[in-house]
């Protein structure tokens, strides 16, 4: 099974490319038409596409909004119009919850961004949807990793020089190694020659291969699902316990109250796809490395 990774250089991409069997790695669709995307993957001849390029920053995407456009929305509609046949995973964020009322946790029905970053992945997925209707559509959190080329929660905390201050706010925060093989349980090749496919109800199909044919098994029905660890601890309560396991003398203090963006994430759940709670990935995370106390 061929596996087309759009961001492959990125934070996830990079993972994914060497986590996942039969993964390769797309050129930059940065600046790239339609007709460019469309030759990208009938070249690669991929049985499953994973979309993890886009521009992420929030405020990039207030700044600029035309770019956030093309690269968050128009990108990703155009791998979709490429991949009749095949399987779309594209990743979108919590940040379609920014502007919800309620406290949470947030189910999928529930999205109202706030900003535009969030208004543009919100499009995306109903448009990716409206073309291919089996695409897989996962809510992320911020994740983290130790190695990692750019900042993120774990290093943040861990490289901190000065008091950390983090208000009231419930998110959740994902362990970039849980992402990839979370991934691996959504795609994965059949056993014993059998083909198992989910329908949009769910049914499970089984149906046996031709010789010299090699299906591919999506574990989801395509929709939009929230993707990530969950929590019932604020960052604040969650950085302070964090301090404490690393044995860190680092001071945090608790801020204002800030919007929550913690996701239900119980409709993957009926499906396999769980998550260690925030405070266990962390732990996990930690281990991976070495650096728990």
């Amino acid at each position: 099974m061929k596996i087309l990774v759009t961001g492959a250089h990125g934070f996830v991409g990079t993972r994914l490319m060497k986590e996942l069997e039969g993964a390769i790695a797309a050129p930059s669709i940065q600046g790239m038409n339609e007709k460019q995307i469309r030759q990208i993957v009938e070249e690669s001849e991929a049985d499953v596409i994973i979309h993890t390029a886009a521009i992420s920053d929030v405020g990039i995407c207030e700044k600029n909004p035309e770019e956030s456009y093309y690269a968050n929305v128009l990108l990703p509609v155009y791998l979709a119009k490429a991949s009749d046949g095949k399987k779309l995973i594209c990743f979108s964020s919590d940040q379609v919850y920014r502007g919800c009322e309620s406290d949470g946790p947030y189910r999928e029905d529930e999205a109202k961004p706030a900003n535009i970053y969030g208004a543009h992945k919100l499009e995306m997925e109903q448009r990716v949807l409206d073309r291919q209707p089996d695409s897989v559509l996962l809510r992320a959190e911020w994740m983290y990793d130790y190695i990692s080329p750019r900042g993120n929660y774990l290093l943040n905390v861990l490289n901190a020089k000065e008091t950390l201050t983090f208000g009231r706010q419930y998110r959740g925060i994902t362990y970039l190694r849980e992402v990839c093989e979370n991934l691996e349980r959504i795609v994965k090749l059949p056993e014993n020659g059998l083909q198992q496919s989910g329908k949009l109800s769910g049914e499970t199909v089984l149906a046996e291969n031709q010789p010299g044919e090699q299906d591919v098994i999506l574990q989801l029905p395509g929709g939009v699902y929230n993707f990530g660890s969950e929590t019932t601890q604020s960052m604040y309560e969650i950085t302070k316990e964090f301090l404490q396991i690393t044995g860190s003398r680092q001071q945090v203090q608790e801020g204002s109250l800030v919007h929550n963006l913690w996701m239900d994430c119980s409709k993957a759940a009926q499906y396999g796809i769980v998550f260690s709670d925030v405070m266990g990935g962390l732990r996990r995370c930690l281990a991976d490395y070495g650096l728990l106390q």
